[in-house]
């Protein structure tokens, strides 16, 4: 890390190919005639997604300022919503007595009235920082090298796995993208877990060493959508981490990843970057390359510097290729209201209104002391919710940002044109059953008066200040 300052209406459903279809479990919202239902959380903590009074389209106009819906304007398809699922979250959850445990996990990935219904999940390929230790998945002792990767094995990953299995019965349309922190020791340049490149000579290795994880993991039954080569590769002062420059990635990606990926019958996207917004060249360089670019299905970024509009740039220079939003961290010193009103706007609606696919908070879960890390680890990302011990847990303010997306927008769904006002900012959609969801985050700190306009009708709603709404017709 690198740090700066309703109900479900439908869930798991068809592949937007159609070529396959998973059984539906709806819970269905009842909309009577022109009524507008809405969640609304504010940001005093007073009211946290919570369902209010619905509103109903009228024929009649008013002086109010109007966000207008336009469903013929379609843009991205959204995979979903989420979270990072850490070894140090999945360490905490485990902490949850038996039906604590089974409580919370349906609570944060099932469909009914009382879910978010999370759709997406990150994990690390190895530790991550927010792991209690730091480790790959062929740790030797020193000075010892296994280019055959013949000492390759997941055992220490099997909490996680048996967590994901369990995550999978309950919603088994989650989606999971996967990234290394760093690759085996034994691999780099400076034989550490923090910095150093990964050598030249190993590069196959490495390669072959994703294959490994990917297949491992499909006979777990756990699917690996997508893989970015490395997190942050521009910050390799975190542990574990790893330098990966722009033309470093783009030849292990053109030589050895998507050859491997290729010769093993590996339909595992590959996304490129997965950092800041504020190189955006980085990824542009990737793809400019040819050879490298067939293998790629996109670019991940994060928001700890630069601008959410770095995704539409890369999205213009290469409109083929997806956009992922995979990390953004909430912080011990940071507030409700402040993250609310930050992350609601960059991280769900500002990734949105830039193409992405995803959006994604960082820890899914932490005890009380912002643990569990790795030495030199993040000792101040919050997660979703602190689990204080075997039977409480405290949901906090990334569990009500993400929620006010997952809750209402199921995979599947298609970002569709909503203007928006100085204050006000918007990201609409269309669900495949033909809803439409209306997410709007106020910057002001007082209350404000606006029209959602949609087909010619208007419903007047009034928004409470630096609280966030999801709206659904």
């Amino acid at each position: 890390m690198k740090f700066h300052n309703l109900y479900s209406f439908f869930r798991g459903a068809a592949l937007l190919s159609g070529v396959a279809l998973f059984s539906l479990s709806c819970t269905v919202v009842s909309n009577k005639g022109n009524e507008v239902q809405y969640w609304l959380t504010k940001g005093d903590e007073s009211v946290k997604l919570q369902q209010q009074t619905s509103v109903k389209f009228v024929n009649t106009s008013n002086s109010f300022q109007n966000i207008e819906i336009d469903d013929s304007q379609k843009f991205q398809y959204v995979d979903g919503f989420g979270y990072t699922l850490t070894g140090g979250s999945v360490e905490v959850i485990n902490r949850l007595s038996s039906s604590k445990r089974k409580a919370l996990l349906n609570e944060l990935f099932g469909n009914d009235k009382n879910s978010i219904s999370i759709s997406y999940l990150r994990l690390s390929i190895g530790a991550s920082d927010l792991d209690g230790k730091v480790f790959s998945y062929d740790d030797l002792p020193e000075g010892q090298t296994d280019p055959s990767l013949s000492n390759f094995s997941l055992e220490k990953d099997k909490n996680l796995i048996a967590t994901l299995k369990e995550i999978l019965a309950i919603n088994p349309s989650v989606k999971i993208i996967a990234a290394p922190w760093s690759p085996p020791v034994w691999m780099k340049d400076n034989g550490q877990s923090k910095g150093g490149s990964l050598k030249p000579e190993f590069y196959g290795t490495y390669a072959q060493y994703f294959v490994k994880y990917i297949q491992g993991m499909k006979k777990e039954g756990i699917t690996i959508d997508a893989v970015t080569p490395q997190n942050e590769p521009l910050h390799p002062g975190n542990n574990p981490s790893l330098y990966m420059p722009s033309e470093k990635q783009g030849d292990f990606i053109k030589n050895h990843l998507g050859p491997v990926f290729k010769a093993n019958g590996i339909t595992t996207k590959i996304v490129v970057y997965d950092h800041n917004c504020n190189k955006p060249e980085y990824a542009i360089d990737i793809l400019k390359d040819a050879e490298a670019n067939k293998y790629i299905d996109g670019s991940a970024f994060h928001l700890y510097e630069g601008e959410i509009s770095a995704l539409s740039t890369v999205h213009n220079a290469f409109p083929d290729k997806n956009l992922y939003f995979t990390e953004q961290w909430t912080g011990s010193k940071g507030t409700f209201t402040e993250d609310l009103n930050w992350h609601t706007k960059n991280v769900i609606i500002g990734s949105m209104r830039n193409w992405s696919k995803i959006a994604l908070e960082w820890n899914l879960a932490n005890d009380p002391e912002y643990a569990p890390h790795t030495p030199g680890g993040c000792t101040e990302c919050k997660g979703a919710v602190t689990v204080s011990d075997s039977e409480n847990f405290t949901r906090n303010v990334s569990y009500y940002i993400i929620a006010h997306a997952s809750k209402f927008v199921p995979a599947g769904s298609q970002r569709i044109a909503s203007t928006q006002t100085d204050k006000l900012s918007t990201a609409a959609f269309k669900t495949q059953f033909g809803k439409i969801v209306l997410i709007v985050q106020n910057d002001n700190p007082s209350d404000d008066n606006f029209n959602i306009k949609f087909a010619g009708k208007t419903a007047a709603v009034t928004i409470s200040g630096r609280s966030t709404a999801t709206y659904i017709f």
